[in-house]
Order: C-alpha cells, then sequence, then structure tokens
C-alpha cells in the first residue's frame, strides 16, 4: 500500500499549491476555466469528464505509470489524476502588443524555446522585466509553465512581465514577423555577433532549452542567429544569463543617443 511518508519528492515543497489531487478537485478546476498546465492521469483510469473538459480547454493530458502519480501526490489519495495548475493567468498575444504601445516603444519580447527548468524561466522573466522588455513567450507544452516555483524564482516580476502561452510557437513565430517583429535566435553558432545584431526595432529573442538550444523549426524560423562572444575557457551560458546578456544588449543599443 503506498504511504506517502516513504516517497521521494517529485518537485519543490514551493510548488505544492499548485498541484490538485484527486477526482473532483481537476474537474472542478477545468470547469472553472482557471488556468491550467497539465493533467496527469494514470494509465488505463477511466476520466471521461476530465478528457473531454481537458481537450475543450486545450489542455494537455499526460497518460503515466500510477507509480508516477504516487511519487507526484502529496496526500496519497489522487484516484489516478493530479493536474498542474498554474501559479499566474496567462496573457493574450495582443496584450504584449499593447504594453509595448502604452509605453510608446518599439516591442521586445523574449521567447522561450522547450525551457524545462522553472527556475530558469522564473529567472528570464526577471531579467526581461528588470530590462524593460513587453511579454516573454512560452510552448504549451514540453516546458516549464507559470508554476509557484517560476512564480518565486521571478522575484516578483511575474506581477509586472505579461506571459504569453503559444499552442504553436512555430506558427506563432509567424505572426510576430507579420506584425514586423524582427527574430533573433540565441546560439554559440551564430552569424551575427551580438554587438552587431541590431535590437533597435521590434524584436524577439529566442531562447534555446538548457541542453539542446533552439529546436530546428524555430531555429529556421529566425531571421538571425546571435552568438555572444565568449572570452573564458567555459563556452556557454546557461539559458536565463544567455537571455539577460541579450536584452540588456537591446536596451544598450535602444537608448544609445538618447
Amino acid at each position: 500500500m503506498h504511504n506517502p511518508k516513504d516517497k521521494k519528492p517529485y518537485r519543490d515543497a514551493d510548488e505544492e499549491n499548485t498541484l490538485l489531487e484527486g477526482r473532483n478537485a481537476v474537474t472542478e478546476l477545468l470547469r472553472s476555466g482557471q488556468a491550467c498546465d497539465k493533467v496527469f492521469i494514470a494509465q488505463g483510469a477511466r476520466m471521461g469528464e476530465i478528457l473531454t473538459l481537458a481537450k475543450a480547454r486545450g489542455v494537455p493530458v499526460v497518460q503515466c505509470d500510477r507509480r508516477k502519480l504516487d511519487a507526484m501526490s502529496q496526500t496519497g489519495n489522487h484516484q489516478g489524476v493530479i493536474a498542474q495548475a498554474a501559479a499566474h493567468a496567462y496573457a493574450e498575444l495582443d496584450d504584449l502588443f499593447r504594453n509595448a504601445e502604452q509605453k510608446g516603444e518599439p516591442p521586445l519580447f523574449v521567447i522561450c524555446d522547450g525551457i524545462a527548468d522553472p527556475h530558469n524561466l522564473g529567472a528570464i522573466i526577471r531579467s526581461a522585466e528588470t530590462a524593460g522588455a513587453h511579454g516573454v513567450i512560452i510552448p504549451k507544452r514540453r516546458a516549464a509553465g507559470l508554476t509557484a516555483v517560476a512564480a518565486r524564482a521571478s522575484a516578483g516580476a511575474l506581477a509586472y512581465m505579461p506571459v504569453h502561452k503559444a499552442v504553436n510557437l512555430a506558427a506563432l513565430i509567424d505572426t510576430l514577423k507579420e506584425r514586423g517583429v524582427w527574430v533573433f535566435g540565441a546560439e554559440a553558432d551564430g552569424n551575427v555577433g551580438l554587438y552587431e545584431a541590431d535590437f533597435a526595432g521590434p524584436t524577439a529573442i529566442v531562447i534555446g532549452s538548457e541542453g539542446e538550444g533552439i529546436s530546428r523549426l524555430i531555429r529556421e524560423k529566425c531571421d538571425f542567429i546571435v552568438s555572444i562572444p565568449m572570452r573564458g575557457k567555459v563556452n556557454s551560458l546557461n539559458a536565463s544569463n544567455a537571455a539577460a546578456v541579450l536584452l540588456f544588449e537591446a536596451v544598450r543599443r535602444r537608448t544609445r543617443g538618447k
């Protein structure tokens, strides 16, 4: 019999209030319209209503071994289903453009392509807010969402920084380009140096995942691939540090001459 005291914690304790366990709790979450990142369902469990509600809301459903749910559960009574609710509401893409318009500035966005660590996502949001960016964009699948851990890592920046969750990141980039935004991917083998990149106009900076960088499809969508010059023996930065470097170079470029 499962004993919650015998298991290893699945996540940071700070994230506990974002997980809802049990059929009734998950059903009501989906009915309420509250932001929900993902629903985990035990393989073989009959969850017809929950699956219908999740599909209608566009919430990803992950079928997994019951032992994974046992490891995630803090109550020991998950009834075969756990939902991960967002710690903060997501913004529409128009909200990000409106943020730039209200400040009288060309848009400056950060696109996170597969950032899996919520600490890194929170740190990127923090850098974006301190640099005066107008929004952060994350993909709906295979990436960290706005959990309590991400919110805490943002050190309060999440309260001021709109975050949009894109169903299809490649299609969203096409939309940005149609609206006049230039897309810059950050990679070590870039064809444009950091100090030569023109961030003065409407700009979106793409930061890839911690291990694999920018995905092939998203890289192909970028207008430019920008490399950060490395002077030390270690030739890479983590995702949040790379985002900060590019963002503040964009700030320098935009304020130069003012």
